[in-house]
């Protein structure tokens, strides 16, 4: 057997056929549904408190903070009330004292002062009139603040629209008594003591930000029913039924929210979908890097989806051909048999023998190289992995393995959004065909929208083509509804979102 045909039959084990995409559906609405019952299940399914979506025509000035990490990013956003919106930003690094200061007050002071230097630099003139008015003992009502939308990444347990506390720092922070805190009150003290016109509105997670953007910046008047998050990481928030939000009525210290609208924004935390493995794919790859991770067991449904993952992948791929005294990758007898004249080498510190040593991006570069001799895929080799001379056979063969990896990871996406749509009934038809019968284009009013974010979604090739492959394959979703799906970049739903979100707690 040749290297080639040795590396289809690696390949064979990351396919997913269309049989197991939909028992992948089932499952996971099954996972959906309990998660909508009752905590601790493996999908979250954490209610957000937010209850509406937007749909283009919001008008107003909204702030927006993100911290995020090391950064701590301010905005204003001026929405238009057309779709379009402008947006003003600060962002200045989290001094790394602060990160593990002896109390959280100096953190959210250091936060509260830099909403002050953005306000009086963009919003000097609001700023004044709000100051002159408590001056002259005025009341000040909420439509005299500025309403923020606090994007907080870290974990919280979230029981209110702007109220959820502090369940653990992460990314370097370690400050001991903010934890059990309700960070918004945190930040809200601080903005207080300076007497800044700004309330927090509401706590933000940044995957619900992703569906608000897309929801205030798609065409037309339909609002988006997911917003999902494909790059790093990957998660989904949609817009489900309140009434299948059984949980609400059993949580202790639920908060209020409005009920007029029927539904909630539900984030999924879709990455640990199926951590008992009870029907996602598995291979000996898989199973050497959930071992070694920092935590095995955990987010399953992630680690063979979301770009983090899929170098790792691909290296423990490689190194298994490599070790297989079988397969000839990466292994020239003489220099006759390499088209570079030349025989292959592997650099004794190459990243192929270091954990996490290939980069998600050396597979995107991989599955696009269409130059004679997959050339591009052999200078990458070479640069970023310490393989000189690798034969195009061996570059083709790299491709093979690549290709496999990405496409199962686009078909599992699949069916995270399969399930969502089928689950909220949003592909029953209301007003007959759905297709006009002359152009063969859907009609507005039976778009199901979804906003992606990421960069596998937005930058590696074919991953949206792959996707829709896989839909088409969904029952329930066919050929048919699957042209009905819209799927579009939603861009920063940390600040633009943020700040749809504050809108709608206002509201």
């Amino acid at each position: 057997m040749g290297l080639l045909d040795d590396a289809r039959k690696v390949a064979k084990e990351f396919e997913y056929p269309a049989e197991e995409v939909n028992k992948g559906v089932q499952e996971f609405i099954r996972q959906m549904d309990e998660g909508l019952q009752e905590t601790g299940k493996s999908m979250s399914q954490i209610p957000t408190y937010v209850t509406a979506v937007p749909n283009g025509t919001e008008k107003g000035v909204y702030l927006a903070v993100d911290l995020g990490g090391t950064n701590f990013r301010v905005c204003s956003i001026k929405l238009n009330g057309d779709s379009t919106f402008a947006l003003t930003q600060s962002k200045v690094a989290i001094p790394r004292e602060l990160m593990v200061a002896k109390t959280s007050k100096e953190l959210f002071a250091f936060l509260a002062k830099q909403i002050e230097s953005f306000l009086k630099i963009h919003h000097n003139d609001h700023f004044e009139e709000y100051h002159q008015r408590r001056k002259a003992g005025e009341v000040v009502t909420d439509e005299h603040l500025f309403k923020l939308g606090f994007t907080f990444s870290f974990p919280v347990q979230q029981i209110g629209i702007n109220k959820g506390y502090l369940i653990r720092w992460t990314k370097g922070f370690d400050i001991d008594d903010a934890i059990g805190k309700d960070v918004c009150s945190l930040l809200q003290a601080e903005i207080d003591a300076l007497h800044l016109p700004v309330k927090v509105a509401a706590l933000v997670n940044d995957t619900v930000g992703t569906l608000m953007a897309r929801s205030y910046t798609s065409p037309g008047k339909t609002g988006t029913l997911l917003g999902a998050i494909f790059g790093t990481g990957t998660n989904g928030a949609y817009v489900e039924k309140l009434g299948k939000v059984t949980k609400l009525k059993k949580m202790k210290e639920g908060g209020e929210y409005d009920q007029s609208t029927g539904s909630m924004i539900v984030n999924t935390e879709w990455g640990s979908f199926d951590n008992q493995m009870s029907i996602l794919p598995n291979t000996p790859y898989d199973i050497a890097l959930d071992k070694e991770s920092n935590n095995p067991g955990i987010q399953m449904f992630e680690k063979r989806v979301s770009g983090m993952f899929l170098g790792e992948v691909l290296r423990r791929t490689i190194l298994a051909m490599i070790k297989d005294g079988r397969t000839e990758l990466f292994k020239d007898e003489s220099s006759g048999s390499n088209d570079v004249h030349s025989t292959c080498s592997i650099a004794d510190d190459s990243p192929l023998y270091k954990q996490w040593g290939i980069d998600t991006s050396f597979l995107s570069i991989a599955h696009e190289d269409q130059s004679a001799g997959h050339h591009i895929t052999r200078q990458a080799l070479s640069k970023d992995l310490g393989v000189d001379a690798a034969s195009s056979e061996d570059a083709e063969a790299i491709k093979i393995l690549v290709e496999a990896i990405g496409k199962r990871s686009a078909r599992l996406s699949a069916v995270a959004i399969g399930a969502v749509i089928i689950s909220t009934g949003n592909l029953t038809l209301t007003s007959g065909d759905a297709m006009k019968d002359k152009e063969k284009e859907v009609l507005e009013e039976e778009v199901v929208d979804i906003g992606v974010d990421g960069s596998l979604v937005e930058y590696y090739p074919g991953f949206e083509q792959y996707m829709r492959e896989a839909l088409q394959e969904i029952e329930g979703i066919g050929e048919k509804g699957e042209k009905r799906i819209r799927i579009g970049i939603a861009k920063d739903g940390s600040g633009v979102g943020a700040a749809l979100i504050a809108l709608v707690a206002a509201s």
